[in-house]
């Protein structure tokens, strides 16, 4: 089978390997469609400490069929379309994956669509359920909203009915104000700070979910409202960084907020962070795929496929993400024709 792998920091090679044979517990899925996420990116520059040490298999989250189980799984799940969480390996024609980190596939979502909801879907669960606790009539900021974690935080954050506000570049706000969202600030023309208070009336806003690191931390902080929290999820502003991800990274301890307890006390304000891979394996998290697999069936889940590629192109997949090319997810195929 074919399998994309880091050899090392910045490369990528198409390898073929042994099929694997699924454990105790365990079943094996052909994989129709993987997804890709930010921390793939981070990984694949040796900036993602969960990862292991290199050359290994990258991908989070796929979605197939299942060809074959293990022992302990009844006999049943051949066949299964299935959504699975990887933690890794997921960028392969078939991966051996727990019963306890996949679903049954929603009949009416395609394999991309489906391979696009684990890892953001449950991020943003995350990050405005679970941990932010947006409520109706809230106003939440979300930096970043035409990625992938941003785009499920609005579908969330709209059923819930909260006001929207969100940071992205001016040619995807006509598309994310038909997403639902109700303020779009272009972060490259605007200071959205300043914006964000205009549109709040000064009072601030009652959460804030950002993905790009400590300077836009500190500012997003200086706009909660009384009560308000800020969650955080990434560190996109390495890799941005014009001089280069070396220096992206010196300035990210440099400015690295401190939050002490008492200066929380007295601001009424809550600081959080979200990392969904440290949850692989906790009940929770199927619980909540389960959750938001029924809002895809309500119509309130709308996971949104930007592009698919096939893994011979996995280098241009990721430059395109890191580009800010995409709005959305996305998506690495095995094999067959790949969508423009």
């Amino acid at each position: 089978m074919k399998q994309i792998q880091f050899p090392k920091k910045g490369a990528y090679a198409l390898i073929e390997s042994a099929n694997p044979e699924p454990g105790q517990g365990e079943v094996l899925v052909e994989v129709a469609a993987a997804g890709i996420n930010f921390a793939d990116l981070l990984t694949t520059k040796g900036l993602n400490p969960e990862a292991p040490k290199f050359p290994f298999v990258g991908g989070y989250e796929v979605s197939g069929c299942i060809t074959a189980v293990g022992k302990g799984v009844d006999d049943n799940w051949l066949g299964q379309e299935v959504i699975a969480i990887t933690n890794l390996g997921g960028y392969s024609e078939k991966v051996a994956v727990p019963l306890v980190n996949l679903v049954k596939k929603p009949a009416e979502m395609t394999h991309d669509q489906a391979a696009s909801i684990p890892i953001v879907y449950l991020t943003a669960w995350m990050l405005v359920v679970a941990q932010g606790r947006l409520r109706k009539n809230d106003t939440i900021l979300i930096q970043n909203v035409g990625c992938g974690v941003g785009l499920a935080a609005l579908d969330i954050a709209r059923h819930i009915g909260a006001r929207a506000i969100g940071t992205a570049s001016s040619h995807k706000h006509p598309f994310l104000k038909e997403r639902g969202l109700d303020h779009a600030i272009d972060y490259h023309v605007e200071d959205w700070q300043s914006r964000v208070r205009e549109l709040t009336n000064n009072r601030g806003v009652d959460l804030v979910i950002d993905p790009i690191g400590p300077e836009s931390w500190r500012r997003g902080y200086d706009l909660l409202a009384p009560g308000g929290r800020i969650g955080f999820y990434g560190f996109s502003s390495i890799i941005d960084h014009p001089w280069g991800w070396l220096v992206g990274l010196i300035k990210f301890f440099i400015w690295m907020p401190s939050y002490k307890p008492v200066a929380l006390m007295n601001d009424n304000r809550g600081v959080f962070g979200t990392m969904i891979n440290r949850l692989f394996g906790e009940e929770c998290m199927r619980d909540w795929l389960e959750e938001i697999l029924q809002g895809v069936q309500q119509g309130w889940i709308r996971p949104h496929v930007d592009r698919t590629f096939g893994f011979d192109e996995v280098e241009t997949a990721h430059k395109y993400i890191a580009d800010r090319k995409s709005t959305g997810k996305v998506i690495l195929v095995p094999s067959r024709d790949k969508n423009e």
